[in-house]
């Protein structure tokens, strides 16, 4: 399988997954997705393809260093994250860690090309990223491409957990049950083949909206490990997930590693939520939940990660972070006390949902 490559990258020695031709018939080696990962907090590494700015290559490297160093052992990528930027800047941070000591994942569906796409320049989230053309594809073929890489641009010689990308309506409109189907037929069934033959141990699939899950959740099969779900588990944003695919996935002994905790900076102050300004009504449910914290003596960033963390169907949280002084402050916010009073407060003010897990079980 051609790699194509086309030079841009140093050449790496890579050791090619046995399996991926999924040729192979072998036991059932399902693991649940809490004994993979290393830890409650993760890495998620969407900054480092310059998510909305122009990070310096040294900043973004010392990012990565300043996680392994807090002890962060699970660092989670994706190609599109600035055409291949991210996954080229980590594995360039990681190169000499102990494979062993590090879990790893990335995505499939979004195939970065050798060619060059002059309008890239013009997306909003990643107009800072490698110009190269990307190519949305969920089948088999594709899948297996899009594996190979990954491996080259994160230079190592396994990924512990793939998700499928971004399979959703935010995504692809009113096409997405179409995509969805495609990747039923392709990439789901490749990823459930490649973790059986143990050139995997996990897969998923990884998106910013609950449906494709609870539709994956109701398939006989292909068996996905656990899921990436982004923003719709955090303080700001939770009752759909509560409905269905929170109970669902903590009955079934999977697990949800929960992206965007602080729903795209909004929650501590940042312009945006969901990739997209703030609006009014966001604006002032910070602001009523800020009051909270305040009175009790709590971050907003420790409000964030330990109301996610309650939850007995979340495995770990990735919090994205884009400078070495982020990292210190997540790994503070997770320590910090806060006390049951808070939570309290924050129910009785209907600010969470009554069905919500608080930490403690308050």
């Amino acid at each position: 399988m051609a790699l194509g490559t086309g030079g841009i990258f140093p050449p790496i020695p890579v050791a090619r997954p046995l399996g991926l031709t999924l040729g192979l018939t072998v036991e059932d080696t399902t693991m649940a997705l809490k004994d993979i990962l290393p830890g409650k907090l993760g890495f998620g590494a969407a900054p480092l393809g310059n998510m909305f700015r122009d990070i310096p290559e040294a900043e973004a490297l010392a990012t990565v260093d300043a996680a392994w160093n807090d002890g962060i052992r699970f660092f989670d990528n994706a190609p599109l994250y600035g055409s291949g930027l991210a996954e080229i800047r980590m594995g360039e941070a990681l190169a000499g860690k102990p494979r062993d000591e590090y879990v790893i994942a990335t995505k499939v569906g979004h195939v970065i090309l050798d060619e060059i796409d002059e309008a890239s320049r013009q997306r909003r989230v990643f107009g800072h990223g490698r110009p190269n053309k990307v190519l949305h594809d969920y089948s088999e073929d594709a899948t297996l491409r899009s594996i190979e890489h990954s491996l080259k641009r994160l230079r190592t010689d396994r990924i512990d957990i793939v998700w499928g990308h971004d399979i959703a309506q935010d995504f692809y409109r009113d096409e997405w049950l179409g995509v969805f189907e495609a990747a039923r037929k392709g990439a789901f069934k490749a990823l459930d083949r490649l973790r059986d033959e143990g050139v995997i141990k996990a897969w998923g699939i990884g998106v910013n909206r609950v449906e494709p899950i609870e539709l994956l959740l109701d398939l006989e099969g292909p068996r996905p490990d656990g899921f990436l779900l982004a923003g719709r588990y955090s303080l700001l944003d939770h009752d759909r997930a509560l409905q269905r695919v929170m109970p669902a996935v903590a009955a079934r002994g999977l697990g949800i590693v929960s992206g965007g905790p602080y729903s795209s900076g909004a929650l501590v102050g940042g312009p945006n939520f969901e990739y997209a300004p703030v609006t009014p009504e966001i604006r002032d449910r910070v602001a009523r939940i800020k009051a909270i914290a305040d009175r009790h003596g709590v971050s907003m960033k420790a409000a964030g990660l330990q109301f996610v963390l309650a939850s007995p169907a979340v495995a770990a949280v990735i919090p994205g972070a884009s400078q070495p002084s982020r990292i210190a402050e997540d790994s503070a916010a997770l320590a910090e006390h806060v006390p049951a009073e808070f939570w309290r407060d924050l129910r009785a003010a209907g600010l969470v949902n009554p069905a919500a897990p608080l930490p403690g079980g308050t």
